[in-house]
C-alpha cells in the first residue's frame, strides 16, 4: 500500500512550533551552515591560540580560546564570527533581548563537548540549544 503524501496543511514545517517562518530570514539554519560556521570558529580559535604559544602547536589553549571567542561574541553581537560569514544569528527566546551570559557559557560549554551539538530534535535544534531556549537561524535569505 502507498501512502500519499500529506496535504500540505498537515506537513510538518521545521521550526513552525518554534513561531519561526519555514524559509528564508528567521528561518532555523540546516545543519550544513551550523558545522561550516563551527569549523570557521575552530580554526579561528586555533589561530588565536597560536599567535600566543607559537613555535608550539596551541594544543588546548585553542579549545580555551574557542570558549571566550564564542561566548563573548554571542553576547556582545548575537553570532559567532563563523556565524557572522556564513549569514547566520542565535535567535534569542526573547526577541529585542540581548542573550544573557548563562545561555551563551552553557551552550558554548556544550557546543565544546560535540556530542550535545549532533542529538538534534524534529527541527534539527541540537541539544545545547534546546537546553538553552536558543535556535541558530538564516539572517539573509
Amino acid at each position: 500500500m502507498v501512502r500519499d503524501a500529506q496535504p500540505p496543511s498537515q506537513a510538518r514545517v521545521r521550526g513552525a512550533s518554534l513561531g519561526l517562518p519555514a524559509d528564508g530570514p528567521g528561518s532555523l539554519a540546516g545543519f550544513g551552515p551550523r558545522a561550516a560556521a563551527f569549523l570557521v570558529d575552530a580554526f579561528g580559535a586555533a589561530l588565536v591560540a597560536g599567535l600566543f604559544t607559537a613555535p608550539q602547536l596551541p594544543g588546548n589553549w585553542s579549545l580555551l580560546t574557542f570558549g571566550v571567542l564564542t561566548a563573548g561574541t554571542l553576547v556582545a553581537f548575537g553570532q559567532t564570527p563563523g556565524m557572522r560569514l556564513l549569514g547566520l544569528r542565535l535567535a534569542h527566546p526573547r526577541p529585542g533581548h540581548r542573550l544573557a551570559s548563562w545561555r551563551a557559557v552553557v551552550r558554548t560549554v556544550l557546543l565544546m563537548l560535540l556530542v550535545p551539538a549532533l542529538v538534534v530534535d524534529a527541527n534539527g535544534r541540537g541539544l545545547h540549544d534546546r537546553l538553552t531556549d536558543t535556535a541558530v537561524v538564516r539572517e539573509r535569505a
